[in-house]
C-alpha cells in the first residue's frame, strides 16, 4: 500500500476576517475534493488571519500514481487563483 500525503500553505492577502479566510479555505477544499476525490482538510494555522495550511492524502498501490496526484493537486490549487501558494510539501510512504 502506498500513501501520498501533502500540505499546501496558502497566503490570503484579501482576508480581513476569519470569515473571509474560511470562505477561501472552504472553496479550495471543496474544489480539490470534487476534482480529485481525495481527503482534504485545513490542518494548521486555523486562527491565523491570512495564512492557511491545507492537508491532503491519497491511498493507492502505485507510488508514481500517488506522486502524480499530489503534484496535480498543488498545480490545481495554484490554478484556482484564490490564494497564493507559499509552500508545498509532498511525501509518498510505502506502508
Amino acid at each position: 500500500m502506498v500513501v501520498g500525503v501533502g500540505t499546501v500553505e496558502l497566503f490570503i492577502p484579501e482576508a480581513r476576517s476569519l470569515k473571509d479566510k474560511r470562505s477561501v479555505v472552504r472553496s479550495v477544499v471543496q474544489r480539490v475534493q470534487n476534482q480529485f476525490h481525495i481527503s482534504v482538510a485545513e490542518v494548521e494555522s486555523l486562527d491565523v488571519l491570512q495564512t492557511a495550511t491545507i492537508g491532503f492524502a491519497v491511498v493507492t498501490n502505485d507510488s508514481r500514481l500517488a506522486n502524480s496526484i499530489l503534484s496535480k493537486v498543488v498545480d490545481a490549487v495554484e490554478g484556482y487563483y484564490l490564494a497564493e501558494v507559499t509552500r508545498s510539501d509532498l511525501e509518498v510512504l510505502h506502508v
